[in-house]
């Protein structure tokens, strides 16, 4: 069966257009309810957490009522980080954990994804039971058999915990200055605290969400503001987290921005020297070609995902990985969480940083990112390009010209009707030369 509503990460849209409305997270809450109730695994208790966009608050309410009326407890963490829900979705033993979040995007986007006892994402059959209880009316348990609902009151502080025991006993942030963007979002109460309590200092940009401000010209996706904040404070480093805190990106002491694969290569490399976990990385079809002739020189095995961090946790366990992650600052530290996590992806960085007594910059001088440039070309319906010849032509002609030193690639968008074409290289005018010239081949045949 194919799924309809579920896509690579949960369900997401524009607020109050199906399926982001009331009346659908209601019946989604009852749905996940009755196929979570049936699973036997944890207690009969589902958390739900959020991000700080204004309609959380609406899809909170109506997922409480949909999950008590097939005779679930809830448990409210209010607005807490993706990970976390993860994290105390296992502590709490509960069966599941549901987040209230569309992540990256504007307020005025929200969605729903979910996390099993084990904190793992969801497989397919799980939703495609969720899916087969929405084609279903409501049957709302008899009054002695509803669940409950109870406030957690203590959830922010033991996510700040687990993250501050993601390192050794006694290790000390102490004579480092940090500027923590929590892009208005589901961090803004616990990333400061989780470096302040190591004994940085922390200068607070993105920490007054209200309701409407997430992700708005801050976080990992507007890092400028960040940016001029270090050079503007002095500070050693900054920190830049997403809506809903499974993303982050640094700027180091020079302005410099430092994206997910560069860190990954820093933490891969902080591993491999200090004989900590480091089997081999796991990365995506996007991920810099510098960032899989970096390990190749560590000799650190690579391996590429489709674009998702579900598939990247998929061949990190396939190949019994402990790192992956995605240039957009998704990093998942396996032998720590089960999920992309910000602050936690940071923390490793961090510890790496004053280890081996190295600035950020010092530390990304080894790894050279090849110049990537990529042309969405817009389609009208699914298109095969696979077996167009012309394409292909284009295609084979790029590749000669980059000499392996680089690559080619085409993929759909999972979000936009578009034909994303990306060419990566040593030398930046090829590469834009030869994905104008791929572009434009595309275009002439979805026209």
């Amino acid at each position: 069966m194919k799924k309809q509503f579920f896509g690579t990460d949960g369900i997401r849209g524009c607020v109050g257009e199906h399926p982001i409305t009331v009346d659908f997270v209601l019946k989604l809450g009852w749905a996940a309810g009755k196929v979570f109730a049936k699973s036997n695994k944890g207690r009969n208790l589902i958390l739900v957490g959020k991000d700080t966009r204004v309609s959380g608050y609406m899809f909170e309410s109506a997922l409480e009522a949909g999950i008590i009326a097939a005779g679930v407890d809830v448990g409210l963490l209010g607005p807490m980080p993706t990970p976390a829900i993860a994290y105390l979705s296992r502590t709490f033993r509960a069966q599941a954990g549901i987040v209230i979040s569309a992540s990256h995007n504007a307020y005025q986007d929200n969605g729903i994804k979910f996390f099993g006892s084990d904190g793992y994402k969801l497989p397919d059959e799980i939703e495609l039971e969720i899916e087969s209880y929405l084609q279903q009316g409501i049957v709302t348990c008899g009054s002695n058999e509803l669940g409950r609902a109870s406030r957690i009151r203590d959830a922010a502080g033991r996510y700040i915990e687990f993250c501050k025991g993601t390192l050794p006993t006694g290790f000390s942030f102490a004579g480092l200055k940090v500027v923590v963007d929590c892009a208005n979002g589901a961090t803004y109460h616990v990333a400061p605290d989780v470096f302040r309590e190591l004994g940085a200092e922390v200068v607070e940009v993105g920490t007054e969400p209200d309701g409407l401000n997430i992700n708005y010209q801050c976080g990992s996706t507007s890092p400028e503001l960040l940016r001029q904040k270090v050079l503007e404070t002095g500070a050693d480093i900054g920190v830049a987290l997403d809506g809903d805190g499974d993303r982050v990106l640094f700027v180091d002491a020079n302005g410099g921005i430092v994206d997910g694969d560069e860190l990954l290569y820093v933490i891969a490399m902080f591993r491999r020297a200090n004989d900590l976990p480091c089997s081999g990385v796991a990365g995506t079809l996007m991920s810099n070609f510098g960032l899989e002739k970096a390990l190749a020189e560590l000799d650190i095995p690579f391996a590429r995902a489709k674009v998702g961090d579900r598939y990247v946790i998929e061949t990190m366990k396939k190949n019994q990985w402990e790192l992956g992650g995605e240039n957009s600052g998704h990093i998942v530290c396996g032998d720590i969480t089960t999920t992309g996590d910000g602050v936690v992806a940071a923390l490793q960085v961090v510890r790496a940083m004053i280890a081996g007594g190295k600035s950020l910059a010092e530390l990304c001088n080894n790894y050279h990112k090849l110049p990537q440039t990529m042309i969405n070309v817009a389609i009208k319906n699914p298109v095969d390009l696979g077996s167009n010849g012309d394409v292909k032509k284009a295609i084979l002609s790029a590749e000669e010209k980059l000499a392996g030193n680089g690559r080619v690639l085409l993929r759909p968008s999972g979000t936009e009707p578009v034909i994303r074409v990306m060419v990566e290289g040593d030398d930046a005018a090829l590469v834009g030369e030869l994905v104008q010239q791929i572009a434009d081949t595309v275009s002439e045949q979805v026209a």
